[in-house]
């Protein structure tokens, strides 16, 4: 353990140099999908940022970069792993993954700088569509690795543009052949810290700049699609109508209704794409895109149900049908307790928050223990341009996450691996 923690460079430094990258000048805030030109500039800004801190960078075969610190030459095993992702939601804001970056790269200038000695290897990780805002998975880097993916699913998911994830990963250097589960690159791993922005006002209620995080709702995504009768909007009489936007339109206010019913439920339609999309035209198909969250799986899993049967009589209704299909379901997820308890130790005045967003730590909980840091957020506000964190919280969580890597670096494991 070391007496002093204090950042040598500040979050906040580190965060500005990479504030103009992925701007959208249209939506307000920043559109940073996976392998845009603004990741690539932020990939290769992190790239850069670590090897002037000595550390060795290396992409792994599902796309990860990793950045090890291990001045001892240690056997790569039992590493303690930070980081995040650098990718965003359209419009997104500056912090929710860079934030995590940032303070990992200031985290290890800092114990550097402070002379200490690592007893276990330590690596700085960031994770591509961490948010799935291109091909509609969420974490797929960490679920690729983890398997919790399958190498067949993700090579043939498709974004906007048509173009499949095999193509965009052979595009950027990787073989879609290797996609997959890596037990080697597992077996190294002994545990993760992952910073992130609060996506909420639990700081702001505590009055506290960091929290310990401790679980993530369970959560999934669903594609509804209705389907029924393109036509032309001027000639077609309205009772001889099949519009499948009608039964959408209702569908989303059966949504809402449901959702408030039930305590602690978040049920949200944040995308609707009717096809062909003419101003003029009745839709021949409406998809919509369905997140349901709770902090008991069972009650996600009997709220889509519902959604579900009130969506297909919408549609009997106007003449339509409906399909429903399964994007991605994460049950909930309760992070290691030791870890936990660890991190409390280190950081006694953090309240524990619990969370209702996804995180890669959520799905690497599956492997190894994990735990996260919260730093606040004045807004409460995420995935939103209006999202927000003020220069000393963004630099006290760089100060707590270096606390943290601190002790975990120079004490023995905490949790033997079972694999």
């Amino acid at each position: 353990m070391i007496e002093s923690t204090t950042p040598t460079v500040a979050v906040s430094t580190l965060l500005d140099e990479i504030a103009d990258v992925g701007v959208d000048r249209a939506r307000g805030g920043y559109s940073r999908p996976v392998y845009s030109t603004a990741e690539l500039e932020l990939r290769e800004w992190f790239v850069g940022a670590a090897r002037g801190r000595d550390l060795d960078v290396e992409t792994d075969r599902n796309g990860i970069l990793w950045a090890w610190w291990n001045p001892g030459n240690l056997p790569l095993r039992d590493a303690v792993v930070t980081g995040s992702h650098l990718d965003s939601v359209p419009g997104g804001g500056a912090f929710d993954g860079p934030l995590g970056v940032a303070a990992a790269l200031a985290a290890v200038e800092t114990l550097q700088a402070r002379g200490v000695r690592p007893t276990r290897p330590m690596a700085l990780a960031v994770f591509p569509e961490e948010e799935g805002s291109r091909y509609g998975l969420a974490c797929l880097g960490s679920q690729l690795m983890t398997g919790a993916v399958t190498p067949e699913r993700a090579a043939k998911l498709v974004d906007a543009d048509g173009t499949s994830f095999a193509d965009l990963a052979a595009r950027h250097g990787l073989d879609p052949r290797h996609l997959g589960r890596d037990d080697e690159r597992l077996a190294q791993l002994g545990c993760f810290v992952e910073l992130h922005v609060e996506q909420g006002r639990g700081l702001i209620d505590h009055g506290a700049p960091i929290a310990i995080g401790s679980s993530i709702l369970g959560h999934g995504r669903w594609r509804l699609s209705f389907s029924g009768q393109g036509n032309h909007a001027g000639t077609t009489l309205m009772s001889d109508r099949r519009d499948p936007m009608v039964a959408a339109a209702a569908t989303v206010l059966d949504i809402r209704r449901s959702g408030r019913a039930i305590e602690g439920a978040r049920a949200t339609v944040g995308k609707l794409d009717p096809v062909p999309g003419g101003s003029n035209v009745i839709a021949s198909r409406v998809d919509l895109w369905l997140d349901v969250r709770h902090d008991d799986d069972a009650v996600v899993a009997a709220l889509v149900t519902d959604i579900a049967a009130g969506a297909r009589e919408h549609a009997a209704a106007e003449g339509c049908s409906m399909t429903l299909t399964e994007a991605s379901m994460s049950p909930r997820v309760d992070f290691d307790p030791l870890l936990r308890g660890t991190l409390s130790d280190v950081l006694p005045d953090a309240p524990i928050l619990a969370t209702g967003a996804g995180h890669d730590a959520g799905v690497l909980k599956e492997e190894i223990p994990t735990a996260m840091l919260f730093v606040r957020n004045p807004t409460g506000i995420s995935h939103s341009p209006d999202e927000y964190v003020e220069d000393p919280d963004a630099d006290a969580g760089g100060h707590a996450l270096a606390t943290v890597l601190a002790d975990l670096i120079t004490r023995p494991v905490l949790i033997p691996k079972t694999f």
